[in-house]
């Protein structure tokens, strides 16, 4: 028996599954890394942290499988997307912290632009999220970077490219990370020189674009590596696309949404762009190597499950677990919205200046009334994205395949279901983002035939239906209202 290693490097930890020819995880193991915030709005993580957390759980889920590196035929990588990494090529030592993409710091930066151009080219909204403002912030601010860019010593990299490097020396990304930095032509597949001239940003540092599923470009983990034993990587995707190849979404019509730090809907748009003029990001979903590019449209909503964790900070839950037995002790909020935008807000409003409000607040407020509007603002900004999809494309999505920890509670699947008014599909296998990465590393090298095998796996855990007796639609006009008044709050930040 073989397995293929998937490498899940998140915003808030790593995770490894060894996953199964039957698409059965076999052993996997997870490990948290610290946030980091320097300043307001700024985010961070240490590289070399996430190097050492991703050795450790590739390890542990070998022996949580009673397994040997050589029992491995490929590994797959997926990736927090965005997220920026410059570092030595020499030492491979990074030069500074990785930029989160949650940080904010290039946001007047990004309001200098021109936005039509850009969007025309990357099928971006430009804004502080993506990695071009990012890497320029480093190479202007950290002493000598740009000197040793332009001279050939540096490298960039998402954090795809940063592991990468690290498990096989390779400086390479796959196209769905190249098409979130903001410098990438998503039409021709290749960077694009007048980005790379707006942002100042030298060829030099640049990896090479490959396939997101190819048996050659990525390399192989060496015999002198943490393994002991030559293991191909062969498949690279940015989380969320990772997620919509885990989920089967391989036709076009067919969405997910991942409810994580954030909430990331993709909806599968076949191998021609499709450009948004609702607010949405257009963005390569995958490509096979040898094959022409898969596109996807996205809605990316930057706190959902962040905005569960910060009621856990500032005491208002227990814990996670508790969240839905809270919000079920109440019919309704009692007024309350709750609109999380603490990293701004993204698709379909792009402000990157609004800030979270509790609005509705009462004597009689409690806090179950505010856990019950939090996991509502999250339906509430999957309806708004679904809207733009709906414009975009002249096609309503009435099943939605969703994955991610939050998931797991029922009152939000059920809430989702009622407020977006579709079906909403929970997997038997929720770690959908790791299984994706497992699915492009085993085509790759033949370990599973084709894309029908594994259609055939997937499995459905429980369906949720909306509520017809409920009707959401004063809710909803009354969440746009809320919005609003979250809306350009941050003026007086850098």
């Amino acid at each position: 028996m073989q397995y293929v290693a998937a490498i899940d490097q998140g915003t808030t930890g790593t995770r490894c599954l060894l996953v199964s020819h039957g698409g059965a995880v076999v052993g996997q193991a997870y490990e948290t890394h610290e946030q980091q915030y320097p300043k307001p709005g700024w985010v961070e993580h240490d590289p070399t942290v996430l190097w050492e957390n991703t050795k450790t759980v590739v390890t542990d889920a070998l022996a949580d499988a009673g397994l040997a590196a050589t029992d491995l035929v490929a590994i797959g990588v997926t990736n927090q997307r965005e997220t920026t990494v410059l570092w030595d090529g020499a030492t491979g030592e990074p030069i500074h912290d990785a930029i989160v993409w949650q940080d904010r710091r290039t946001t007047e930066r990004i309001e200098q632009l021109e936005p039509e151009w850009i969007r025309d080219r990357t099928g971006l909204e430009p804004d502080a999220y993506f990695s071009a403002s990012k890497l320029e912030w480093l190479l202007n601010e950290v002493e000598g970077a740009r000197e040793r860019a332009e001279a050939g010593e540096l490298r960039f990299g998402t954090v795809d490219s940063w592991l990468v490097s690290k498990l096989t020396g390779e400086h390479v990304t796959d196209v769905t990370n190249a098409s979130r930095t903001m410098l990438f032509d998503i039409h021709d597949l290749r960077w694009d020189g007048d980005l790379l001239a707006e942002f100042d940003v030298p060829r030099e540092v640049l990896p090479t674009v490959v396939p997101s599923s190819d048996p050659e470009s990525y390399g192989a983990a060496s015999e002198d590596g943490f393994l002991g034993a030559e293991i191909p990587v062969a498949g690279v995707l940015g989380d969320q696309q990772a997620a919509l190849f885990g989920q089967t979404c391989f036709e076009a019509g067919s969405a997910k949404n991942t409810y994580g730090t954030g909430s990331f809907l993709l909806v599968n748009t076949g191998p021609e762009p499709v450009e948004s003029d609702h607010g949405l990001l257009t963005t390569v979903a995958f490509q096979r190597a040898g094959e022409e590019p898969r596109y996807a449209l996205e809605g990316s909503i930057f706190t959902t499950g962040a905005a569960i964790e910060w009621l856990e900070d500032v005491s208002l839950v227990e814990n996670p677990a508790e969240m839905e037995t809270l919000a079920r002790s109440v019919d309704s909020t009692d007024g309350v919205y709750v609109v999380p935008a603490f990293s701004g807000l993204g698709a379909p409003h792009w402000d990157g200046r609004a800030r979270g409000t509790i609005l509705g607040l009462t004597r009689g407020t409690g806090r179950e009334h505010i856990a019950r509007a939090t996991l509502e603002s999250i339906g509430f900004q999957t309806h708004d994205v679904l809207a733009a999809m709906a414009a975009d494309t002249g096609e309503n999505i009435d099943r939605l395949r969703v994955d991610g920890g939050a998931v797991q509670n029922d009152l939000l699947c059920e809430l989702q279901a009622t407020i977006a008014d579709c079906t909403i599909a929970r997997p038997a296998v929720d770690e959908t983002t790791a299984l994706g990465a497992a699915y492009a590393a085993g085509l790759a090298v033949g370990y599973w035939e084709d894309l029908d095998a594994l259609r055939e796996q997937h499995r459905t855990e429980r369906v949720f239906r909306p509520d017809e007796t409920v009707d959401m639609d004063g809710r909803y006009a009354r969440w746009n209202e809320a919005v609003d008044r979250a809306r350009d709050w941050a003026r007086e930040e850098n």
